[in-house]
């Protein structure tokens, strides 16, 4: 995704006047009172996404975590709301959307980032998820293959190229990741890689 912008006069928004907005294409986030607007995402942006929720979603629905795409926002002030790429948050008795503004809220936020978005996600909204106590956020950065993930305390970020494991309700068994792989099928390298194989001779 093309990187996140200020507009002109973007201070001073609230999250109902970024609701009042017309629904123009674009995506429109709201933090500490800063409007940023951002454009359609790329194809590798999608499919790393994509990909991600097709490895997620059946342990997610094991432990009752909802995982959802953007644009679904997550308001934490009447003057931040911010759409993560991908969000994880536990389901309730009555299944009623959690309030974000309660401090651990959210389960799980994913940005899928780019050369020009890695910074704003890493210095603008890693803070802000830190703050309102997000269990895990993660950058994942599908051209250099890897995973950047935080969590609440953490004051250095851990930096995954192999394997991770993904635990977001206790008491359950994490879920394995092979990261490795997981950025092969994005750069679709598995489907290339059977194209080329030949077919087995067949036996006699």
């Amino acid at each position: 995704m093309a990187m996140p912008a200020p507009i002109p006069s973007s201070r001073g928004w609230t999250v109902e006047m970024v609701h009042a907005l017309p629904d123009d294409g674009n995506r429109y986030e709201v933090m500490d009172g800063e409007l940023l607007v951002s454009p359609s995402p790329s194809w590798l942006h999608q499919r790393a996404l994509a990909v991600l929720h097709l490895i997620l979603g059946p342990y997610a629905r094991s432990v009752e975590v909802e995982l959802l795409f953007a644009p679904f926002g997550i308001r934490f002030s009447d003057v931040t709301e911010v759409q993560p790429d991908l969000v994880g948050f536990r389901l309730t008795d009555d299944e009623a959307v959690p309030d974000f503004r309660e401090p651990g809220g959210l389960a799980l936020a994913v940005e899928a980032s780019s050369p020009s978005t890695f910074r704003y996600d890493y210095y603008k909204k890693r803070p802000l998820f830190q703050r309102y106590r997000v269990h895990e956020y993660w950058i994942v950065d599908a051209a250099n293959r890897l995973i950047v993930r935080w969590r609440p305390d953490d004051e250095e970020p851990e930096v995954i190229v192999d394997a991770m494991s993904w635990q977001p309700v206790s008491g359950f068994e994490p879920l394995a990741i092979d990261v490795a792989a997981y950025f092969r099928e994005v750069h679709r390298e598995r489907m290339d890689d059977d194209r080329k194989t030949p077919p087995a001779p067949a036996s006699r």
